[in-house]
């Protein structure tokens, strides 16, 4: 079964160090806390407020071991007014028989004010 897994985080600059590592993070904490392995992952797509522009945030899933093959696509959020600034958000398709409500999103950052009621 295909389930959508989900995830965001912050930086404090547009800066693609900050970018690069934030993401890889991101990805590496969702997969951990939902026993994910990248030949389970289907896709990855990430998305970044329009006020990050300094990297691709989808080579940092691809430097990541194992992750290589993984069909990762980047792309920005709409540029809706009052939307947390500097936002990364991901969304990971992956194979897995875990139901809908046990599936573990993961937000990290100033992004735990997205999803209150998905943090445990």
């Amino acid at each position: 079964m295909i389930r959508g897994v989900r995830g965001a985080t912050t930086i404090e600059l547009d800066q693609s160090e900050l970018v690069l590592e934030e993401t890889a993070k991101l990805v590496q904490e969702i997969a951990k806390a939902n026993n994910i392995l990248p030949d389970n992952i289907i896709s990855v797509l990430i998305s970044t407020t329009p006020d990050i522009t300094s990297a691709f945030p989808a080579k940092a899933v691809r430097s990541l071991e194992g992750w290589q093959y993984v069909p990762t696509m980047c792309m920005h959020e709409m540029n809706v007014p009052g939307a947390l600034p500097l936002c990364i958000r991901v969304l990971m398709h992956v194979n897995t028989d875990v139901h809908q409500k046990d599936i573990h999103h993961v937000y990290l950052n100033n992004a735990v004010s997205l999803r209150p009621d998905l943090i445990k």
